[in-house]
């Protein structure tokens, strides 16, 4: 499945050159001409990616990443005719992956927005991949860094479900349905069992990914990138 890139830009010029850049190179787009079309898209479609200005009509580029690092586990990397420290500086703050000047070349573009997809995850044909993380859904394996773990299946589909959402908080409830199905007659201590045993697997690798209990809540995975 090609990972989809929303660019969102007031520029008509800068949304056609990014968008043929992208696809030549395999990627979907969906295109906004400002903060508000993007957010509609965000809520309506499956995005990996997000490319955005700063400076756009309605809500701006500022407005736009805070809502998408809010509720989105995607990267941002912004678009900006002001390259000031101040602006970069804030920018990071708020959670802005990475930044391109503009007058840009398209292809330095479609790099970062490449490099922004291997930090993060690259969902491709039941993969997941993120930094030093392979997750192979055809073949069951996990290889973290050189090291390639053949985990039992329930404990592989937990994975694989938490690590498709980085920081999203999975409750015990929905585990249970996604991965062992509706009419399962066992109760939540079958998920903590597996959990534990998976965290056993792990215990080496937390510095790079770790499951993480939210008391009261359920479970979510975290991604330690370099």
């Amino acid at each position: 499945m090609k990972p989809t890139i929303l660019i969102a830009d007031d520029d008509l010029n800068i949304r056609m050159v990014t968008q043929l850049y992208l696809e030549k190179e395999g990627f979907h787009t969906l295109i906004a001409s400002d903060g508000k079309e993007a957010i509609n898209l965000l809520e309506t479609e499956k995005i990996d990616c997000a490319v955005i200005d700063l400076m756009m009509p309605n809500i701006d580029g500022w407005q736009l990443c805070k809502k998408i690092k809010s509720y989105y586990e995607i990267p941002v990397l912004m678009l900006t005719a002001r390259a000031e420290s101040e602006d970069v500086i804030k920018g990071f703050q708020i959670g802005t992956d990475d930044y391109v000047t503009k007058p840009f070349h398209p292809v330095e573009l479609v790099m970062r927005v490449k490099s922004l997809l291997k930090r993060y995850r690259v969902i491709s044909a039941g993969n997941l991949i993120y930094n030093h993380i392979l997750i192979d859904s055809s073949s069951y394996k996990v290889q973290i860094m050189d090291e390639v773990l053949m985990l039992p299946t329930k404990q592989f589909e937990l994975l694989y479900m938490l690590a498709s959402h980085p920081g999203k908080i999975f409750t015990r409830d929905e585990l249970i349905e996604k991965i062992w199905g509706l009419d399962y007659e066992g109760d939540e201590r079958t998920v903590d069992t597996h959990i534990k045993k998976l965290r056993k697997q792990l215990k080496e690798y937390e510095d790079i990914l770790q499951i993480v209990t939210v008391r009261g809540l359920g479970y979510k995975v975290e991604i330690h990138h370099d």
